[in-house]
């Protein structure tokens, strides 16, 4: 398998193992609730403030195949399902943001817009040359940045419009969790780029978009390497790459704005929630049994909703006594 499939799979598989965070390695939270009904490889959850609702994305089926099966699930912040299958007739959704009231999502090669009043799906955009879209970010002015993991590429869509914002080298490392922040746009990457990416082609898809089952890797069984992915924050006009984070950090997933100048992230590799201050500075808030993906956060409850995408749930934790 190319190292860019492994490491795919390795972030796309942490999750294997249940959900409740009982290793020694961090502290343990309690769920304030769990779903374990309705979700199909659950990999994103974002919370709309404008609907007080949190949209959860299933890929139902393998990672890149275009099979017409993904879905989005609408909840309430108390756990309530309103609608398991609220969108249907994606391929394999991945992150999830908002502009307004319009949704968006990362689905293989392109964005989705839905409207959040309606329910409905109002414009696939192609993003040209894309292979693995994975996590999505969006600013106040209607831009839409997206992470392709395969090509280590951000992409900048806005207009019906796709363009790379910045790829190669300039990335440094494999992509994969995006925030924008004012001016910022942060990135959080699983570890080091493949060879060839950003040049135009990417390797072969990991062994779950191939409809392969892949052996459960290190990571899912409690063990695995050492975390190696970092934070990185480009400006968004000038494209100026900065470094948040000197050490590794992990296979970073999901990323959010504690509301403090600081960072809540989590590493699907690693099987943890991080805290990452403005200065660079990590702590653990929770270890997993398995790794949690994109989550989303209530910021006025301290409330993070993390999907575990192989035990096909979403749980939600309380993390006002752990961010003091």
């Amino acid at each position: 398998m190319a190292r860019c499939s492994l490491v795919i799979v390795v972030a796309l598989t942490a999750s294997l193992s249940g959900q409740a965070p009982t290793s020694p390695d961090g502290p343990t939270l309690t769920p304030l609730w769990n779903i374990t009904t309705d979700f199909a490889s659950p990999e994103s959850a974002y919370y709309h403030a404008g609907s007080n609702a949190i949209y959860v994305s299933s890929i139902n089926g393998q990672i890149l195949e275009k099979d017409g099966n993904g879905y989005i699930s609408k909840l309430l912040p108390d756990g309530k399902v309103v609608s398991a299958k609220w969108v249907t007739g994606l391929n394999a959704p991945k992150g999830i943001r908002s502009v307004g009231n319009t949704l968006w999502v990362a689905d293989i090669d392109e964005v989705v817009s839905i409207d959040i009043k309606k329910g409905q799906v109002k414009e696939h955009v192609k993003v040209d040359g894309a292979q693995f879209l994975n996590d999505l970010a969006t600013a106040s002015d209607g831009t839409v940045y997206v992470s392709d993991s395969n090509l280590s590429r951000i992409y900048a869509v806005k207009d019906g419009k796709s363009s790379v914002f910045v790829e190669g080298a300039t990335v440094v490392e494999q992509p994969n969790g995006l925030l924008v922040d004012g001016d910022q746009l942060i990135l959080g990457t699983i570890g080091p780029a493949p060879r060839g990416a950003g040049a135009g082609r990417g390797p072969a898809p990991p062994a779950a978009a191939r409809g392969d089952a892949p052996t459960p890797p290190a990571q899912a069984r409690g063990r695995g390497p050492a975390p190696n992915g970092h934070l990185f924050a480009f400006d968004r006009k000038t494209k100026l790459r900065t470094r948040i984070t000197v050490e590794p950090v992990g296979g970073i997933d999901g990323i959010e704005s504690d509301g403090q100048g600081g960072l809540l992230v989590t590493d699907v590799v690693g099987q943890r929630l991080l805290h990452v201050t403005a200065a660079g500075t990590v702590t653990v808030l929770a270890k997993f049994a398995a790794g949690g993906a994109d989550f989303g956060y209530i910021a006025k409850t301290r409330t993070a909703v993390v999907p575990f995408l192989f035990s096909n749930s979403v749980a939600a934790y309380d993390l006002t006594g752990s961010l003091k």
